[in-house]
């Protein structure tokens, strides 16, 4: 399913050469690259503005906003391989809140990071916005963590 991290693996896989899509997010590898910082607290964004997956009742297409902060610990995430894994949840079928906690926990785990949260901003589907957010703790000391910036639904824009 997933590779494990490996602090010393530093070659990503995906850089530098055309990538297919991953078939599925069971299927996706991400790479995880020595932390050029290993000492210092700080905080990494990613924000995720046109996330799509499918409905798993109707198989409709379902667009969310993400946006994951993270304090690394000893890797970092490789942008590229992010890109890919979440690409992937195109043709996924889930509930918004299984994708969106499964894509923090999948983080969390194989990276390692001081702290990771996840924000799943999910457009209206029926007419109802699903807003769902994950954690791994508290806020580490000393971590500057922004607003994640997504307003509350009025057309998400």
């Amino acid at each position: 399913m997933s590779d494990t991290p490996d602090p010393a693996h530093s070659a990503p896989r995906f850089l530098g050469q055309q990538t297919a899509l991953p078939a599925s997010p069971g299927e996706a590898l991400l790479d995880y690259v020595p932390n050029p910082r290993a000492g210092a607290l700080y905080l990494v964004r990613f924000a995720v503005p046109e996330f799509t997956s499918l409905c798993p009742v109707t198989g409709a297409p379902d667009f969310a906003h993400l946006v994951i902060d993270y304090a690394p610990s000893e890797t970092i995430v490789e942008s590229k391989s992010l890109k890919l894994f979440l690409g992937s949840f195109r043709n996924h079928n889930g509930f918004h809140e299984d994708v969106t906690v499964g894509i923090g926990q999948r983080l969390a785990a194989e990276m390692q990071p001081r702290w990771l949260r996840i924000g799943g901003y999910w457009y209206p589907r029926g007419g109802i916005p699903i807003d769902v957010f994950w954690q791994t703790g508290a806020v580490p000391e000393g971590l500057w963590v922004p607003e994640q910036g997504v307003a509350g639904y009025r057309g998400r824009g």
